[in-house]
């Protein structure tokens, strides 16, 4: 997998991360990224603008490193602690909102991030760059069946809150205890079997013309509120 952009590429470093290779510009001259792949040995491979654009697909800023592909963490690495605060992700489709939303979860302190092997967008190159770093930080797990783990986590004591345009003002909920909060696709939301699996199921109330939000800033809104109310 090829991440890139001098703010990932030193945080890889700075977390010790393992790289197999770099690519960088020919005038690249950050000297610390340099200077640092330089003493882990890391093999450097000089490009010009044009080659760097095809290996990223995106702004990589004279920088692309070859790393090992995402390993993600087990269901179980989620549960660790004594009232955990999960987030799943019902096939989310864009790594843009991907990105954010692991950003705004490490960011409150949520445990784990739960996505569905199938139909869902996985940790790839643009997710890492839009996390900023974030990723490095929170566990996110990929499983085969959402409905089932779902029911899991049910069976573990876990309360099920769900986001949709009906339901009850996300602020008129209790979040404490083990919660797990659910964020549906970005066109149709929930799948109706998750819906069903839900305990509680939280609105935002709109005001304008616009009846629903970007995913990752629902997911914002929802999980600060549910910190505040878990305090």
């Amino acid at each position: 997998m090829y991440i890139y952009g001098k703010n990932v590429v030193t945080d890889y470093i700075k977390n010790n991360q393992k790289i197999q290779k770099a690519y960088i510009y020919k005038q690249f001259n950050d000297n610390f990224i340099i200077s640092a792949l330089q003493k882990r040995n890391i093999e450097i491979k000089l490009l010009e603008k044009k080659q760097l654009d095809q290996l990223a697909d995106g702004m990589h800023q004279g920088v692309v490193l070859s790393v090992p592909d995402y390993e993600y963490a087990s269901f179980d690495e989620l549960l660790v602690s004594e009232n955990p605060l999960l987030v799943i992700l019902d096939h989310l489709e864009d790594p843009h909102n991907f990105g954010a939303i692991i950003r705004t979860c490490e960011a409150a302190g949520v445990n784990g991030i739960i996505i569905p092997k199938d139909r869902s967008v996985s940790v790839n190159p643009t997710v890492i760059k839009v996390s900023t770093g974030a990723i490095d930080h929170i566990k996110i797990a990929c499983v085969t069946n959402l409905n089932r783990t779902i029911e899991e986590l049910k069976q573990k004591g876990f309360w099920i809150v769900g986001t949709d345009m009906e339901g009850t003002d996300y602020d008129k909920i209790d979040y404490k205890g083990k919660l797990a909060i659910v964020i549906g696709n970005e066109g149709s939301g929930m799948s109706r079997l998750v819906q069903e699996s839900c305990d509680f199921i939280a609105k935002i109330p709109m005001q304008g013309t616009v009846n629903s939000l970007n995913a990752s800033v629902a997911t914002g809104i929802v999980v600060f509120e549910a910190i505040k109310n878990r305090k």
